[in-house]
């Protein structure tokens, strides 16, 4: 499968999903532990993709949606944005209901 059809397939099959250096319990680098730790804050079950242990994500996800830099979140299939984006909505409180409906249209999953 074609690197661009599984990051594809992945962004469809989980209603949240964070391209992040590291993993959520052992981010390496700030930007991917501040956007992990506003996805758990706000207790809803989300994936992730560590980018460093799959060379080719790393270097094509920057072309999948036109985005330049990690971490990358996808709710519902589209691209919310980054870091900086993500800590924004977390902090109007707009990330939680987002993240939420997300899950609930997937039927709970993930």
């Amino acid at each position: 499968m074609d690197v661009l059809e599984r990051i594809a397939e992945q962004v469809r099959n989980h209603p949240v999903v964070i391209y992040m250096k590291g993993t959520p319990q052992f981010p390496q680098c700030g930007f991917s532990l501040r956007a992990a730790q506003a996805l758990k804050d706000c207790g809803v079950p989300f994936a992730y993709v560590n980018v460093l242990q799959d060379p080719e994500i790393y270097e094509n996800l920057p072309r999948f949606a036109n985005w330049p830099t990690f971490p990358q979140i996808y709710v519902n299939g589209e691209l919310i944005g980054g870091c900086d984006i993500t800590l924004e909505l977390h902090a109007r409180g707009e990330l939680k209901p987002m993240l939420e409906q997300a899950v609930a249209k997937a039927g709970g999953q993930d």
